[in-house]
């Protein structure tokens, strides 16, 4: 079956008019879709460009605090211990008021303070500690807060 003319011209025409309507809605969404508060999608990446850099800066001078914090972290006491003692055993003389406390940071770095207690003084001492030593004699009770101290360092 041959389709006459008229027929042909008249589904072109239907098809033209499908196509323009299909067109417009195409435009108009896309209009809607590219409408912003910046007025347009130029402004709007040119204010999202913006928005990065000011990120990307502001993420370097975070990253630089935080390493700065880190270093401060670093020479910062973490571990601290104490021990209590009678410094005068079977004398009767001090009790248990005596003690020997240990401050060091994670690389070993600190002090020792001790102090020891009787019934007419009392006597304070402080020991340099460098990565978990002292140059320093330590008493037993001084080395074991040591030990103790570094113990809770590295956990």
């Amino acid at each position: 079956m041959i389709l006459s003319t008229n027929t042909l011209v008249i589904a072109l025409l239907i098809l033209m008019l499908v196509i323009t309507i299909d067109a417009f809605l195409l435009r108009m969404k896309m209009r809607r879709m590219m409408r912003c508060k910046a007025g347009d999608v130029g402004d709007a990446l040119i204010s999202l460009d913006k928005d990065v850099k000011a990120l990307e800066h502001f993420q370097k001078e975070a990253e630089g605090y935080f390493q700065n914090v880190e270093k401060r972290l670093r020479r910062s006491i973490q571990s601290i211990d104490t021990a209590r003692f009678n410094a005068f055993k079977g004398e009767g003389l001090g009790g248990n008021q005596s003690f020997a406390t240990a401050f060091v940071n994670e690389d070993g770095d600190g002090v020792i303070v001790s102090s020891l207690y009787s019934r007419d003084r009392v006597s304070v001492f402080g020991k340099p500690v460098s990565h978990f030593a002292s140059e320093l004699e330590l008493s037993e009770e001084e080395a074991n807060v040591l030990g103790r101290a570094k113990a809770k360092v590295s956990k």
